[in-house]
């Protein structure tokens, strides 16, 4: 049987050493290593499977043009290019099952760019210095692991060979693990949610699973709303349960949880069946209470936490949400459906809740309702709040019956509970 084997992708010119060691220990792990080197300016300190000129030229370039131009950007520009060509080759062709780097944030950001992009589940690890900061500029939607480096990677000492021994040791075990035992292949149904909506999808995630389906559920982070919109547009998602929109409100008004201005669009590219509901669209999200910006503080305010503060959204505010949503969802080339749930759209928005707004709720039905009009899409309109489990049951059952192609009579008017 074939040793395992994991791709060491780094600049050898300043980290060879490092490297060498990384390689020794996934040796003694009983894992074997293809070492790709994109330095460029130095010669390397050790041998490479994969040389720079060969990385050079996979990215359009040659390696002696870029060392005579002694610009660091544009050679990191072409070796990032050419990295990123040479892994997925490799990862392509069955060569190596799994991806080891390490660097400082130059590094972090070549290797990032060649690995963030293969396939969901394959295993792959950066050592970085930049690890312990804001990282989705590296990870993005993926499922690659950055690891802190705690001293910089310029040397092996105590510190270093810890903590590249441990990352040596996490792929050799990612690697070598037993293979996942075979699951029955269902139907996946990608499903929004956040604390506020929690027991509607909660409920429709079982309705769904009764079904035949195996949900995803994806909580509205802002990077979870990308990593949504990303599985969509990669083919992986058959249905989409959209209760919790409320990543637009905080890309509308500055909250800490956007999810970026492409939210809501994949389904509707890519037509993939949706059904789409106003969940916490009453809410923009901050943090700490003293985080909240001074021109919000004499706005409804709502400590979720410690961590967590919550603001109203105003009248004019939904009414902008709902005509986005609407515009959205009305560019579906799939089917859709938009539920207006109006007992609340979330667990505070209810009567007597926090944020019980009656005002800002007809702001923002009315803008869907007008941004719908004369659309192939859907409208359900129903006086239960968002968390009635009946809802949610029927909202599983149309998402099931719009996936499957199936179809039923059911009035779209308005359902009263």
């Amino acid at each position: 049987m074939t040793s395992p084997t994991v791709l060491l992708l780094g600049a050898l010119d300043t980290k060879g050493a490092e490297y060498a060691y990384v390689r020794d220990r996934l040796a003694d792990a009983g894992v074997a290593a293809i070492v790709v080197d994109f330095g460029v300016l130095d010669a390397p300190t050790i041998d490479a499977d994969v040389d720079r000129d060969a990385v050079a030229r996979a990215g359009g370039s040659d390696l002696e043009s870029l060392v005579s131009a002694a610009d660091r950007g544009s050679a990191m520009a072409a070796m990032t290019r050419g990295a990123t060509g040479v892994v997925a080759d490799l990862v392509a062709s069955g060569r190596v099952q799994g991806a080891l780097a390490l660097g400082g944030t130059g590094g972090t950001s070549v290797a990032a760019s060649a690995f963030r992009d293969l396939p969901l589940g394959f295993p792959r690890l950066i050592v970085s210095t930049a690890a312990s900061g804001n990282t989705e500029q590296y990870v993005g939607e993926s499922d690659l692991i950055l690891a802190p480096s705690v001293v910089d990677i310029a040397g092996l000492n105590r510190i270093s060979l810890r903590i590249l021994a441990n990352a040596a040791a996490a792929v050799a075990g990612m690697v070598t693990a037993a293979p996942l035992p075979d699951v029955e292949a269902k139907p996946l149904v990608a499903a929004s949610m956040f604390g506020v909506t929690t027991p509607a999808v909660t409920r429709a995630r079982e309705r769904l699973e009764e079904l035949g389906y195996e949900v995803l559920v994806f909580h509205m982070t802002g990077s979870g709303g990308r990593a949504m919109e990303a599985l969509i547009r990669q083919g992986y998602i058959d249905g989409v349960l959209d209760l919790t929109t409320t990543e637009l409100a905080d890309d509308l008004v500055g909250g800490v949880f956007s999810a970026g201005p492409t939210r809501l669009t994949a389904a509707a590219e890519t037509g993939t069946p949706q059904v789409v509901s106003l969940g916490a669209l009453d809410m923009v999200n901050f943090g700490a209470l003293g985080s909240v910006p001074p021109e919000f503080r004499e706005r409804t305010l709502y400590e979720h936490n410690s961590s967590v503060t919550l603001m109203r959204t105003t009248a004019a505010e939904t009414a902008e949400l709902g005509a986005t949503l609407a515009r959205r969802v009305a560019a579906s080339t799939g089917s859709a459906l938009v539920a207006l749930p109006a007992g609340g759209v979330s667990a505070i928005a209810v009567p007597g809740g926090p944020f019980h707004d009656p005002a800002a709720d007809a702001a923002l039905f009315d803008a869907v309702r007008a941004g719908l009009s004369g659309s192939s899409v859907r409208l359900l309109e129903s006086d239960s709040d968002i968390n009635d489990p009946s809802l949610a049951v029927e909202l599983a059952d149309l998402l099931d019956e719009m996936i499957s192609g199936r179809s039923r009579e059911t009035s779209t008017a308005s359902t009263g509970k």
